[in-house]
């Protein structure tokens, strides 16, 4: 190899190092940008030689308080960025939290693994407040939900790879999407504005799967076990967003 050829190698690596650099200061890693829309306007690039990125919003004044006990006693500590393991705080798992400002998600698991939860602000004295199909009764990791400042808008497709019937929500939400002629299975989503979290089962409850805005081509990439959704709703952060539409298509 040519000495010019050595050059541009080690330039490049250099160059993917500090893209890997900037991006673990920013709090991501490389499979967040695998699900995200690239026909978006808002959409960034990530190779070895430049990073770009998304204007996903998070609030300057985030503020979570948790507690290692119920009903918000024993160890107190507040949390107001990506926190990938409590323990490592010293704080063996967390069985109560206060939101001030969010909206955060709590994995049941380190390293934002296992279930997943929606914690907008409010209290959460006890497990059963955060969830409402089965006992998951202490949280180990949390970060900031990424906050889309547009509406929402979403797609749902029956099948992977956005195939089969197709189901799209604006400014909504929808508690059964059997009731408004949709099936309960959702292979791929397509989330073009705005933040969601669907559910598990009608109603909103059962397993959580936060939609951030990008595209998921598999129900795995969005933390499902199998391609079961029933019920979906915005994360809105307390705004307001005019009356929805459904359009559900056959093919």
């Amino acid at each position: 190899m040519s000495a010019g050829g050595e050059r541009s190698k080690s330039a490049s690596q250099t160059d993917g190092k500090a893209a890997q650099n900037k991006m673990s200061e920013m709090g991501m890693k490389p499979s967040d940008f695998s699900c995200f829309d690239a026909s978006s306007r808002f959409c960034c690039t990530l190779n070895p030689l430049q990073l770009f990125t998304f204007p996903v919003v998070f609030n300057p004044n985030l503020q979570m308080y948790v507690y290692d006990q119920e009903n918000f006693q024993g160890r107190c500590m507040e949390i107001n960025a990506e926190c990938v393991s409590v323990c490592d705080m010293g704080m063996d798992r967390v069985r109560s939290l206060r939101v001030d400002c969010g909206p955060f998600v709590g994995f049941e698991q380190m390293n934002f693994c296992g279930e997943m939860f929606i914690l907008e602000k409010g209290e959460y004295p006890r497990w059963d407040s955060w969830s409402n199909c089965q006992k998951n009764d202490y949280l180990l990791s949390f970060r900031p939900v990424r906050m889309d400042p547009e509406k929402h808008k979403i797609c749902l497709y029956e099948v992977g790879e956005f195939k089969g019937r197709k189901m799209e929500i604006m400014d909504d939400d929808v508690p059964s999407l059997f009731s408004y002629g949709f099936t309960d299975r959702v292979g791929s989503v397509m989330v073009s504005c705005g933040t969601w979290v669907g559910y598990q089962f009608p109603g909103y409850r059962g397993s959580q799967f936060l939609l951030e805005k990008g595209e998921y081509r598999h129900f795995n990439e969005f933390g499902a076990r199998c391609p079961q959704m029933q019920s979906i709703r915005r994360i809105r952060d307390m705004q307001w967003h005019p009356h929805g539409c459904y359009t559900v298509s056959s093919k």
